[in-house]
């Protein structure tokens, strides 16, 4: 199984880039892992929320192949404690014959036939953050799974 991180928009802040490099090498220990990155729209001035949602969202659809179990990174999704997310992840890995892929959306969240297409939502938190600290939330967050799953140092109860 590959497991994927698909988003939105490049970061751009020199800080997270390099931290989000150096978890994505970490997990690549682990498990086969990519971030994948979908240009962020051009001249959205002339669009709505909904309709850059709208745009966004047929570009998320046309990354996804098929087999793939998509999951939101939504602020509705389900939250986990560290140790439950690698208990889901463990699930995953055993039983996902494609890819698991992460989204996570614009600025705006996702379009309705995302929401469709998915398979689960997660949130990482209650609080709202940057979408680019979320990316590097997020790879931290499998890596300590991935790191709890194999009985590392990583994590401490």
């Amino acid at each position: 199984m590959k497991t994927v991180l698909l988003v939105v928009g490049r970061t751009v802040e020199s800080h997270y880039i390099a931290a989000i490099r150096d978890y994505v090498e970490r997990i690549k220990h682990f498990i086969s892992f990519d971030l994948e990155v979908i240009p962020e729209l051009k001249n959205t001035k002339n669009l709505s929320e909904e309709q850059q949602k709208e745009k966004e969202g047929e570009l998320i659809l046309k990354s996804l192949q098929n087999g793939d179990v998509a999951v939101l990174l939504d602020e509705s999704g389900k939250e986990f404690r560290s140790i439950e997310f690698a208990g889901w992840m463990e699930k995953k890995l055993a039983n996902v014959n494609k890819r698991l892929v992460f989204i996570i959306g614009g600025p705006y969240g996702f379009a309705p036939k995302v929401y469709d297409t998915a398979h689960e939502k997660i949130s990482l938190s209650k609080m709202t953050f940057s979408h680019q600290m979320v990316r590097l939330i997020f790879v931290e967050q499998l890596y300590r799974a991935m790191n709890i799953l194999h009985g590392g140092p990583y994590h401490h109860e």
